[in-house]
């Protein structure tokens, strides 16, 4: 078999083979064998069909199962020889069968992208360093209270800092609904009816609560409020919004006291130091999941900016719809109408865009780290995690194994594990230096939640009480399906 590969751009090749006629031959031979011992033909014993009646009736197939067949073996003798990672092969074309028995044919490959891998041992990870403190536990006990705090209805004076309000309002934007306006939905920004608003500087917008003290009951307010330049939507950066508020209602927050008592209410059979006690175990929980998530990010990071190359167009393309499709579906469970969606086509595609690269380039470079080290998943460790899964779906395993296996999800668990085996393989190699955290930066600042890209339904409105995590233990699950 002779094979010629001609590399090109954009991760493609042209793979040219010519095969001699012996060899066809003696592949021709044992398709038609197998055909032979398995065709049913009334008049003939099973096995001893001759092989004239099995080329006339079956010869389409046989000859398109040996193209297939050299086919497969051409790409196999050509990613050995010429060192490719083919990720798809075009079906044959210019197929000629020549006079002598010989086969000759071309196909168009994508091929992984070709690169010298970057010293990914040793990646320095700077890391806040960061403790639950007894001022977080303290904040997180009032957060408890807040829970279970009584709310008095005030008469006989106007509204002050540290209340809570209840109004009706809506924004407009020179003379306009602000979401009319700004052609898309901005949010609590637009307006409420019956909304919690606790008197305190940042609610809603700096200067809100401020132009709101000293309202009565049914009091109606016209005031400005400029929007901050760190706001989530660009388009209301730096602009004025007017505001029309109705005060509804003032309530004063009555907290109880922290009492065993209340301690058992929240955590059944706890005392307060019980109660503490599991909300800093809680924290703790939480800190350290941020911090591992905030050294995968890093690593990723760091990786993907330490080699440069082209990714395969089609892969890339098919990448960048899912992740597109992908937030739309968020935007529309958030809220979004189609006609939202529609106006920000060009914000979604150029959002999804970066994040198909970064994803696809990640995945190349893990891929070719597992090769470099010899990285493998055991048939024990992938059996372990359908196991797991199972458990979680409340299906029989065998059951589960199956349906993984049918809808094609199997292959990709595998492969999702492999590059997480690596991603390990990689942080145990990494270099972790602890810095010091800036003055007023969380480790959910160092690590935001959502990554580059995701669609803004406008920021969550505030609630009238804070909320707090569960004070009992959860099991963090990440399942890749």
């Amino acid at each position: 078999m002779k094979i010629t590969v001609e590399r090109q751009s954009n991760c493609a090749a042209k793979l040219s083979v010519e095969i001699p006629s012996d060899q066809l031959k003696g592949e021709r031979q044992k398709i038609i064998r197998a055909f032979s011992s398995q065709a049913r033909i009334r008049g003939f014993r099973a096995g001893k069909v001759p092989r004239t009646v099995i080329e006339k009736r079956f010869g389409e197939q046989i000859t398109a199962e040996l193209e297939q067949r050299m086919m497969q073996n051409a790409l196999n003798e050509a990613a050995e020889k010429e060192d490719l990672r083919v990720i798809d092969a075009r079906p044959p074309e210019d197929v000629v069968h020549h006079p002598d028995g010989a086969l000759s044919f071309s196909s168009d490959l994508t091929i992984a992208p070709e690169f010298e891998l970057p010293d990914y041992k040793g990646i320095v990870l700077e890391i806040p360093d960061r403790a639950i403190t007894d001022e977080d536990i303290e904040t997180e006990l009032q957060n408890v209270r807040t829970r279970y705090a009584d709310y008095a209805d005030i008469t006989d004076r106007p509204v002050q800092a540290g209340d809570f309000a209840v109004i009706d309002y809506k924004s407009q934007l020179e003379g306009k609904p602000t979401e009319e306006a700004v052609g898309q939905s901005v949010g609590y920004l637009g307006g409420g009816d019956d909304y919690w608003l606790k008197m305190e500087d940042d609610s809603i917008l700096p200067g809100f609560s401020k132009s709101l003290e000293g309202a009565t009951l049914n009091e109606e307010r016209d005031f400005k409020c400029l929007v901050p330049e760190e706001f989530p939507i660009e388009e209301l950066r730096g602009l004025e919004l007017d505001f029309h508020v109705t005060l509804k209602g003032i309530k004063e927050q009555a907290l109880p006291d922290l009492t065993d008592e209340l301690a058992a209410e929240i955590l059944p059979g706890a005392d307060v130091k019980g109660l503490t006690e599991a909300i800093r175990g809680n924290l703790e929980q939480q800190l350290n999941q941020q911090i591992e998530e905030l050294k995968v990010s890093q690593l990723l990071d760091k990786l993907t900016t330490m080699v440069k190359f082209d990714l395969p167009p089609e892969l890339l393309k098919a990448e960048t719809q899912g992740q597109a499709d992908e937030m739309v579906e968020r935007g529309i469970g958030s809220g979004m109408s189609e006609d939202e969606i529609e106006g920000r086509q060009d914000e979604i595609f150029a959002a999804a865009s970066q994040r198909a690269q970064m994803n696809l380039k990640t995945d190349f470079l893990l891929q070719r780290i597992a090769e470099e080290e010899e990285i493998q998943l055991t048939q024990e460790e992938l059996a372990n995690r359908v196991a797991s899964m199972a458990n979680q779906a409340k299906k029989p395993i065998k059951t589960f194994a199956e349906e993984l296996q049918k809808s094609g999800r199997l292959r990709g668990l595998q492969h999702s594990m492999l590059l997480s085996k690596t991603i390990d393989f990689l942080l145990e190699h990494a270099k972790v230096d602890d810095i010091e955290q800036t003055t007023g930066e969380t480790s959910e600042d160092a690590h935001p939640a959502t990554g580059p890209g995701e669609i803004e339904d406008g920021p969550e409105s505030p609630s009238a009480q804070e909320s707090t995590p569960d004070v009992t233990e959860e099991e963090s699950a990440h399942e890749d399906e």
